[in-house]
């Protein structure tokens, strides 16, 4: 099982579409299951999931013996693709954590009973520098870290940088551009300058676009909303490469 984590210091840089379209995405291939650990609960809602957990956040992450994650689990409108739904009882989750034994280690113990039911695990995590985020990120072979294109975008992803080797061992960072406005100079430089010098950074840009606004609206991944337009084309280049990283595909002619 491949756990790939969304993450960002930032919030409002489109961290939730960018999880629900992965999942999606993953999903035609494998057994996916996307928690979703944000309070706001929108991945939640994008895939239509009643944001209710049963005893509430706590009862996964704080609770003493093994933890009953498989009961909390949703399912979806789309075949391979479940949801652990988020809630406002995840304001809470901090607290939980810290009370819990080996807190850093917790979300790997609560996905621990799934590893024989899923291929894939996207964990949607709120932003800033927290014990939550440290534990997604000791729980992750990936992050995924959406950067929009802003005078802070260098300084955002330093910041990403400076979380995540601060453990023992940092998972790889797979980044895009996101909510990027070609019409600006400032986003066409940054379109030019970061995959060019920027090793973590990809050259796949997700455009602030009307279609992904549109998510909200209609409640669907934007592959099956408007599987044509450039935002979808590109969010399957970004599995394509979250894909490659977690999973490196073998050379031909290597057993």
């Amino acid at each position: 099982m491949k756990v790939i984590g969304v993450y960002s210091v930032k919030g409002g840089v489109g961290k939730s579409t960018t999880a629900v379209n992965l999942a999606w995405e993953a999903a035609k291939d494998h057994r996916v299951l996307l928690w979703d650990l944000d309070p706001q609960a929108a991945a939640t809602y994008l895939l239509e999931v009643k944001p209710k957990l049963k005893g509430g956040a706590e009862s996964l992450v704080g609770g003493k013996g093994k933890p009953k994650t498989s009961k909390a689990v949703r399912k979806t409108a789309f075949d391979r693709l479940d949801v652990l739904p988020g809630d406002e009882s995840y304001r809470d989750l901090e607290v939980a954590l810290d009370a819990a034994k080996h807190s850093n280690r917790r979300l790997e113990k609560v996905l621990g009973p799934l590893s024989s039911d899923y291929d894939v695990v996207i964990l949607d995590c709120p932003p800033g520098s927290s014990l939550l985020a440290q534990a997604v990120i000791r729980a992750s072979d990936l992050v995924v870290l959406p950067v929009v294109p802003s005078p802070l975008s260098a300084r955002s992803l330093q910041q990403v940088r400076d979380v995540i080797s601060a453990e023992p061992k940092p998972p790889k960072i797979l980044g895009f551009l996101s909510m990027a406005d070609r019409r600006k100079t400032a986003h066409r430089n940054a379109i030019a300058y970061f995959p060019a010098t920027e090793p973590e950074m990809t050259d796949i840009v997700i455009p602030a676009t009307v279609v992904v606004e549109r998510m909200g609206s209609e409640r669907s991944p934007l592959g099956v909303l408007a599987p044509r337009s450039v935002a979808a084309q590109e969010s399957s280049r970004l599995w394509a490469a979250a894909w490659d990283a977690v999973s490196p595909r073998r050379r031909k002619g290597k057993k």
